[in-house]
């Protein structure tokens, strides 16, 4: 419990609790106004208070965790390392062959060369390749 009453915690205590205290007092707020005709103040009536419980379950939730990491958590069950390089999958990929670019489609095999053209000169624009009808 000492970790909870360190300087930097309980700024963080008295910043949940006026978290909280702005948010019943604007709720309360909004009540009034809710009582004298305003029917949106309705719903921010009952939003505030909700906001305040949220503040809460989180501030106890951080709280909590930090209490749970100061206990000795138990030992795993020792698992014997194994040395071995894991394998390292692969696959190959096949080149196109010209049998496949010239597949009947002359436009599909034109932008395929412009493709292969683009990939061998990464720093070359678009507008750099020689055939005409791609520029």
């Amino acid at each position: 419990m000492r970790r909870l009453l360190t300087p930097g915690w309980l700024a963080g205590h008295a910043l949940a609790l006026l978290a909280v205290v702005t948010c019943l007092a604007l709720g309360w707020w909004q009540a009034g106004r809710a009582a004298e005709g305003n029917t949106l103040s309705w719903a921010y009536t009952f939003e505030w208070p909700i906001f305040a419980i949220f503040v809460v379950v989180i501030w106890v939730r951080e709280i909590r965790l930090t209490l749970r990491k100061g206990r000795a958590e138990p030992a795993a069950a020792a698992v014997d390392p194994v040395d071995r390089p894991r394998p390292v999958i692969t696959r190959r990929v096949s080149r196109p062959t010209a049998a496949d670019e010239d597949s009947g489609d002359p436009q599909l095999a034109e932008y395929n060369r412009y493709l292969a053209w683009l990939n061998e000169n990464p720093e070359a624009r678009p507008s750099d390749y020689p055939a005409k009808e791609y520029r």
